[in-house]
Formats: C-alpha cells, structure tokens, sequence
C-alpha cells in the first residue's frame, strides 16, 4: 500500500508533535523532508524514519531564516513535489517566573516562529501546488487560537493569527485543488507543556495526539481541535460579555519556565 503523503515536509521536526508525525508518516515509498534546528536530533528523527523504510532528508536550519527555509523547501519539491507540508515549528512565552509582563524580546520571537516562520514556509510552495492542482498544507496552531489568555498575549496572538491565515487559504485554495488543514491542540505530553507551571486540563500523550493530527490530516479535513471540551470551552467563553469573558480567564493564572 503507497503511503497518503509520497512526498512531505515538515518543519519542527526534531521532537514532540513533528517527530511524531514524521514517525507516522514514514513508510516504504515516502519521502521526506524534516526541517528543525538541531542537527544532531533531527539525524534521529531521520534515522527512525528510514528504518522504517521512508527516504528522509535533514536540514538544519532556523524558520526565522525565510530564504533559507524557502530554498531547502523548493529544492526538495523541485526533485519530489510535495503532496504535504506541515507547518509545525513553535515556541513558546509568557509571563516570566516572578511574574511581570511578557516583554518586546519574548513577544517577538514568538510571533516571528510560530506565525512568519509557518507563513514563510507555506508560502513558497503554494504556487506550485496550484500548478499542480494538488497537495495538502498543516498548520499547526491551538486552543489557544480561540481565546486570549492574559499570561500568554503573543502565543495567544501567534496561534489565532495562523489560524485565521490558514482558514483564509483553505477558502481560497480549495477550488485550486490545494487542502489546508487547521490543527488545533490543547495540552499534550511535550517539552512545551513541561514548562507549563498551571493545571493542564484534558492533557493528552504524545502518541493520542499525534494520532489525532495524523488522521485530520490523511482524512483531509479542514480543522481538527483536541481534546473537543477545551477547544468548546474556549469558544463558549469568547461568546460571553467581555468583562465576564476576561473575569473567567484571569482565574487561570500560570507561569512559563524558561526553555523553548
């Protein structure tokens, strides 16, 4: 059986949810591209892909760096055009240990990895799967998309704003032939929910939630959100008034640990 995605890329690849993907992606006939910045763990990744069959490909780079991810991008699709990106690549912020607020330096890397590094990778592909008239983009965003939370403003507004880009370029690019599916996680097993200092509701592993990303995906669906509650009860409290709305919210205080 040929794998669903031949040819893919995916970027936040060396841990977490991108491995996972990788992992599940990898399959005799498939061939791969994994983009993250340490060198050494995406040779694991690779190596765990290739053995189960899978053609994978490192590049070790930045998403911050657009030109560079544009020409990794591009000349893998020039010699395997791509049936799949996954746009995965995030950090994280918010409010410091201590408390305080999130700052300039914390609020624009953010921003510029988890919302322009996915755009910048998306970007220079999609006028060849228009050509094509195929292909399926992956963004991933989050529950946070839905509701702003007052200790997390830019991860907050990083992950609605790819949200609503990829809701945009579903729109536009279905009738070209071009998917887009928005993937919207709540809490799971990762290095970024380890530093999570705050009960952490509806938690899934790792294996669930990629197994969740995975199958939105294959199935080609247009957004995915887990777990359901959370996601619903975000969106149920961006219907309320606002002084109720941000009452609610101001009672779920956290901290972020420093760490990516």
């Amino acid at each position: 059986m040929s794998p669903p995605f031949p040819n893919l890329a995916i970027t936040g690849a060396s841990r977490g949810l991108g491995a996972a993907l990788a992992l599940r992606a990898a399959a005799p006939g498939a061939r791969m591209l994994l983009l993250a910045r340490s060198e050494a763990a995406l040779a694991a990744v690779c190596a765990a892909c290739r053995a189960r069959g899978a053609e994978a490909q490192a590049a070790a780079l930045d998403v911050r760096d657009a030109p560079a991810l544009a020409h990794a991008l591009l000349d893998f699709d020039a010699r395997h055009p791509l049936d799949l990106l996954v746009a995965n690549a995030g950090v994280t912020g918010g409010t410091p240990e201590g408390g305080g607020l999130e700052g300039w330096e914390s609020a624009s890397r953010v921003l510029s990895v988890n919302l322009l590094g996915a755009v910048a990778a998306v970007e220079p592909v999609l006028p060849r799967m228009v050509a094509r008239g195929r292909g399926r983009i992956g963004l991933v965003a989050s529950v946070a998309a839905l509701r702003g939370l007052p200790d997390s403003p830019a991860y907050c507004a990083s992950k609605a704003g790819l949200r609503a880009y990829g809701e945009s370029l579903r729109a536009r690019l279905g009738p070209e032939g071009v998917g887009v599916t928005v993937l919207q996680p709540g809490f799971f097993e990762s290095d970024m929910s380890a530093r999570f200092d705050a009960p952490q509701m509806g938690r899934l592993g790792l294996d669930r939630a990629a197994d969740l990303a995975w199958r939105a995906l294959v199935r080609g669906r247009g957004r995915a959100t887990f777990p359901w509650a959370l996601g619903a009860a975000l969106q149920a409290l961006d219907l309320l008034p606002a002084p109720l709305a941000d009452w609610a919210v101001r009672r779920y205080r956290f901290t972020i640990r420093p760490g990516e």
